[in-house]
């Protein structure tokens, strides 16, 4: 981790803070400046960060502040400042370009965030078969009406 995290004492809270933490991320490991905009955007769900390129704006999820900390925020901004500055010199900056890969490997930034912790995990139904005793674990309800035991065609039943 860089000096600047270090001197926040903790979680960079406001976007100013968040924007000289990036520019300083840039100049430290891509020795370019960063001079457009990084924000936190709430409305993220699913992912750490996203590069906009029609904008050039980079956004975080402060959800992996509160849940995973600085180290994890580190890697999801050098990232995102991976495709920023691939875009930016106008070479291949999506996931599947060997540009991308090189650049992510040269400066040390992961190719996934972690999940958060507060995701809710998929609930899982389970069936056994009255026959058999085959047990079925699926992720979706199913019409045991409709579908029987793959291994002894028996009625299935939820457990």
């Amino acid at each position: 981790m860089i000096k600047y995290a270090e001197k926040l004492g903790g979680v960079p809270v406001t976007e100013d803070q968040l924007q000289r933490w990036t520019e300083e991320l840039s100049a430290v490991y891509f020795n370019k400046p960063f001079i457009d905009k990084i924000i936190f955007n709430a409305r993220l769900r699913t992912t750490g960060g996203r590069y906009v390129p029609s904008r050039r704006i980079i956004e975080i999820n402060p959800k992996y502040l509160d849940e995973i900390g600085m180290d994890e925020v580190e890697g999801i901004i050098k990232h995102e400042l991976c495709h920023y500055h691939l875009h930016i010199e106008g070479k291949g900056y999506a996931h599947r370009d060997p540009e991308f890969k090189e650049l992510l490997k040269k400066t040390g930034s992961p190719r996934h965030c972690k999940p958060l912790p507060s995701m809710k995990k998929a609930e899982v139904h389970r069936y056994v078969c009255k026959k058999c005793g085959q047990q079925y674990p699926r992720k979706r309800r199913l019409n045991t009406k409709r579908y029987a035991c793959g291994k002894c065609k028996g009625k299935l039943e939820k457990m």
